[in-house]
């Protein structure tokens, strides 16, 4: 005998031992499949395709009669109906106008009150905003007055468009920053002899570009743009901004800023600043010391001195609260104060001196008035030079913005239309543009000061801006003296607010790993490289993790476990102690029993088997698995195109690890496997006699490890494939993509189970996921897939109290038949009748005859 032929008839030898153990196997099978379908209920499909129940059981059995409820799917019309007639009625267009300016709604209303809180809070930010503008067109590389020109249109127009009190609008550090590296990288593509296109105009020119777009988003309502940059992010390259203003104002206030370039990469400005430390000048001692006396008077006006008051006044509640408000008046004038005393010394000491021989550098002449009002002239070509430089510019100038109305909305309880904020912002700078105004947005630290002042409504704004025009033309002479090193220390101590704290950055590791990498890895590339780059890195992130997120879905197998709801319960302290000993210390814990009631109503509930990873059950709980032969699966987030490749395989992959095939390989010969599935290689018989190996009879006879925690078993033993029911539950939109997924699946699981497996689900949120799903068979029989042997008894309805209303009538459509409710009794179909396999909540299987 040939080994050839040795090796087929061992072959043959363990395929009968096998057929043996798997027929008595199929026969008990069978005959606990006739127990449980004693009393089964059976379902016919009569001509129409409607499901009829008929009783199997004694005579005397009642049941429940309740009519049967056809569910038609969603259509055009009715999504037209539900949610875009109502916005297109004359009366929408009316409300859209109307909320173009708010300010009509509130004006009407305007009081003495409301008008004496407004211009406290204005004329107070009015001498906060004088200085910081002329520091912040520093930093844009500037002239002092251009940030002026800012302030007071900001603090204008904003109020007419505002729907946020506290936001003061104006030039920020950032956003100035940020209009520095727009003028230079512009400059860089002209000829330096060329006095055509100067700094201003650029600054001007990207006002009118910022103000067109932000204009645009608004009016389009497409201010939800703005969420897809997380908070994270917009920390991280706020925070790297700081930093980079910062390190670039120290030159400026040691008195050797001709010799650092500022406009280099943040770490280079660092380095070059150390190197030329030797070279500091005078100009320190009006820049260190106001620095250290903003810091000191900031403490004790804010922290401090607030504490004290509260320890020596506890009994004189009066006393203690007027020198709170002392104290918060005084804090708000600090940089004013600061300002006015060394803008005195300076004044002192270079009256009568020459620029050449003045031993401190000082700001200089500030043009007064307005000079210059209207239409700019914009150089040919310029616009086009700019557009590389407009994403990161209009990103920075909505997002501070955004972030600062929504937070102080938020606060002091009052609702922000991100839209029209767009709107606001946008027409701002478009108006600024016929002032010769640079980019400006909402100050944090500002609108902070206004929020504690108490401010009522945004007319404040028209006070700050004349507060700013009266020093547009009354004080531009005293700016002349103002020390620059006291403009840059007025500069870092307002920028430092911005950095962010070791509570926060630690906050977000808290919350979420990868939130604290995007943040520090924002802060870095800003100051290693540039705050577009910064900027750009924090979009790509965000929208990297809101992809993998989508695609990566965290999908859960479920199992069944009973839980009871306890309303009220008692807990007793100190029942019983447990004392366990380690050899480090001693605990003692302390056991808690709730007292027994006197019945529990147990429900059936699904939870992942990972729960004691996910923490959405207690650990020690048991779970128990589904009945054999059904498979439970949560779907988390959208089911698209994205994702649905990878439900595919982990269903699938998880359909063939727990149960068998419908005709079973290992009962085939090798030549008629699959080349996919060929099993483990057997060594032929004649080598494993020559070598005295021992050979395993059949190779899918040994066991094999089972997920969800069950036993092992040989794979004659794993069940057949019945029912899948996916949970849409926390689905809330699909697309073609995923659903030819799902059709694709279906074909797989049939020819894998030689069979019809019926696929249920549960918690559809969205009608039109339910008529996509319905538009390929889903959720009911058809020509396709409707053996009655299959679904008698396999179907299930969830009921539900109807309305007591009298008058409800219930309507067949197509029998045409109208009778009240009242007639079925007190139940009727919770979900459509005609669609036996949709659910409102994922069935109990473990009563079906599955």
């Amino acid at each position: 005998m040939s080994s050839t032929e040795a090796l087929d008839n061992q072959e043959g030898l363990d395929i009968e031992i096998s057929e043996s153990k798997y027929s008595s196997y199929r026969e008990s099978e069978a005959a606990e499949n006739r127990d449980d379908s004693r009393n089964e209920l059976s379902w016919k499909v009569n001509s129409n395709r409607k499901f009829e129940q008929t009783k199997t059981e004694p005579s005397d059995a009642s049941y429940d009669s309740i009519p049967r409820y056809e569910e038609s799917t969603v259509t055009l019309k009715e999504y037209y109906g539900h949610s875009i007639k109502k916005s297109l009625t004359a009366k929408s267009a009316g409300n859209y106008v109307s909320s173009l300016f708010p300010i009509v709604k509130w004006l009407p209303h305007y009081n003495f009150t409301w008008c004496y809180a407004d211009l406290v809070a204005g004329i107070t930010v009015g001498c906060v905003l004088v200085p910081q503008s002329m520091s912040y067109a520093q930093i844009a590389s500037l002239s002092p007055e251009y940030g002026l020109y800012s302030s007071f249109v900001g603090a204008f127009i904003y109020s007419l468009f505002a729907t946020s009190k506290d936001v003061c609008i104006g030039p920020v550090a950032v956003m100035s920053l940020q209009t520095a590296k727009v003028i230079a990288e512009v400059l860089k593509k002209y000829p330096q002899d060329q006095t055509e296109v100067t700094g201003p105009i650029i600054a001007t020119a990207l006002c009118l570009l910022c103000g067109i777009v932000t204009t645009a988003l608004g009016v389009l309502r497409l201010g939800f743009l703005v969420e897809l940059i997380s908070l994270n992010a917009v920390a991280g390259f706020m925070t790297g901004s700081a930093f980079s203003i910062i390190w670039g104002q120290v030159p400026a206030l040691m008195g050797y800023n001709k010799l650092v370039n500022t406009r280099e990469s943040t770490y280079k400005v660092v380095i070059n600043t150390l190197k030329h430390l030797p070279d500091t000048k005078l100009d320190a001692v009006f820049g260190l010391i106001p620095l250290v006396i903003l810091y000191v008077w900031k403490w004790w006006c804010g922290t401090y001195g607030i504490t004290l008051a509260n320890r020596h006044y506890q009994n004189h509640p009066k006393i203690a609260n007027n020198l709170k408000t002392f104290y918060f008046y005084a804090q708000a004038m600090r940089n004013a104060v600061v300002i006015v005393v060394f803008t005195t010394i300076s004044w002192s000491i270079t009256r009568h001196k020459s620029s050449e021989d003045r031993p401190i550098s000082i700001l200089g002449t500030v043009p007064s008035g307005l000079n210059e009002v209207g239409v700019m002239k914009i150089p040919e070509g310029l616009l086009s030079n700019m557009s590389s430089e407009l994403p990161a510019s209009i990103i920075v100038l909505v997002l501070e913005h955004i972030a600062i109305s929504k937070s102080f909305g938020r606060i002091n309880d009052y609702k922000v239309v991100p839209d029209q904020e767009l709107i606001a912002i946008g027409v701002t700078n478009l108006v600024g543009t016929f002032f010769h105004s640079y980019p400006a947005t909402g100050s944090f630290s500002r609108s902070a000061l206004k929020a504690k002042c108490n401010v009522r409504t945004p007319f404040s704004g028209l006070f700050t801006g004349g507060c700013v025009l009266l020093a547009l033309y009354c004080l531009t002479n005293a700016f002349f003296f103002i020390p620059k090193a006291t403009l840059s220390a007025v500069i870092i101590h307002a920028v430092s607010d911005l950095l962010t704290s070791y509570e926060t950055t630690w906050t977000f590791w808290k919350t979420n790993p990868l939130d604290c990498v995007s943040f520090i890895i924002t802060v870095f590339i800003t100051v290693f490289s540039s705050i577009e780059n910064g900027i750009y890195f924090a979009m790509c992130w965000s929208c990297a993790i809101l992809l993998l997120k989508q695609a990566f879905p965290a999908g859960r197998f479920l199992g069944r476990v009973e839980v009871a709801e306890v309303l009220n319960p008692t807990f007793q302290n100190n029942v019983s102690t447990v004392v366990s000993l380690n050899e480090s210390n001693k605990q003692v814990k302390t056991t808690v029993d709730v007292l027994r009631t006197s019945e529990y109503k147990f429900s059936t509930k699904w939870v992942p088997f990972d729960h004691e990873y996910s923490r959405e059950l207690n650990r020690y709980a048991k779970i128990c698995p589904p009945p054999p032969g059904v498979i439970v699966y949560r779907l988390s987030d959208s089911f698209t195109y994205v994702n649905c490749s990878r439900h595919y395989d982990i269903i699938f992959d998880h359909i063939k690890e727990e149960t068998r095939r419908g005709q079973l390989v290992n009962l085939r010969k090798k030549s008629d496997r699959p080349w996919n599935d060929p099993g483990e290689w057997k060594m032929p018989t004649s080598f494993s006699t020559l070598f005295k190996f021992k050979r395993n009879s059949v190779t899918e006879d040994e066991e094999l490890p089972v997920s969800n925690g069950g036993i092992k078993r040989r794979s004659y033993e794993k069940p057949l494939l019945k029912v899948i029911c996916l949970d849409f539950s926390q689905v809330a939109q699909v697309d073609s993509t995923a659903i030819q997924s799902l059709v694709d699946l279906r074909k797989a699981v049939n020819k894998y189970a030689d069979r019809q497996v019926e696929f249920h689900f549960a918690g559809i949120i969205s009608p039109w996921i339910k008529r996509s799903l319905s538009s390929v068979s889903f959720g009911t029989t058809n020509e396709e897939y409707s053996d009655e042997s299959i679904i008698a008894g396999h179907s299930s309805f969830h009921v539900t109290k109807f309305s007591s209303d009298d008058d409800a009538d219930f309507t067949d459509e197509d029998s045409h038949i109208s009778a009240p409710y009242s007639n079925y009794g007190t139940l009727c179909a919770a979900t459509g009748t005609n669609l036996p396999f949709f659910h409102i909540d994922i069935p109990d299987f473990s009563k079906w005859d599955v």
